[in-house]
């Protein structure tokens, strides 16, 4: 994972990391070998004391508000857990989410386009480029 982080991300470049970051915490030494600024938005299992993130994180927040912009209308919220369908709208058009590993947020029995699920088991354990993300949003119809 280390070495497809590294290929897609360079130093300068900011990453939104979606949360539960490492289990156990002897693994936070691992994130020094990461490729990047890092934010975490902090998931479920993030259940370690703050000083023990921030060490490698720049930022760490419950959740980050992406705005819209004039090839995307209307703005994305990045969560750990994927936000109530009421909340997608105003504000938020879209969001983009870890937790649920390789399953998808569902709508009557199709994926629900206005989720993005950002974890790695379903992105060949590498990280997905913003672009690529707000691409998926369009093809959608968003």
């Amino acid at each position: 994972m280390v070495s497809n982080w590294n290929k897609v991300v360079n130093k300068r470049d900011t990453v939104y990391h979606l949360g539960d970051v490492v289990i156990p915490r002897s693994s936070l030494k691992i994130l020094e070998r990461l490729n990047g600024r890092k934010i975490l938005i902090r998931g479920n299992h993030d259940t370690y004391s703050l000083k023990d993130y921030a060490a490698h994180f720049e930022d760490i927040r419950g959740a980050h508000y992406q705005r819209g912009g004039s090839t995307f209308l209307g703005g994305v919220i990045m969560t750990h857990i994927p936000v109530h369908p009421d909340n997608l709208q105003g504000h938020y058009k879209a969001n983009i989410h870890g937790h649920l590993h390789c399953h998808r947020v569902m709508d009557r029995g199709q994926v629900n386009g206005r989720y993005f699920n950002a974890c790695v088991e379903v992105n060949n354990f590498t990280p997905v480029a913003m672009d690529t993300v707000l691409d998926y949003f369009k093809k959608v119809g968003l």
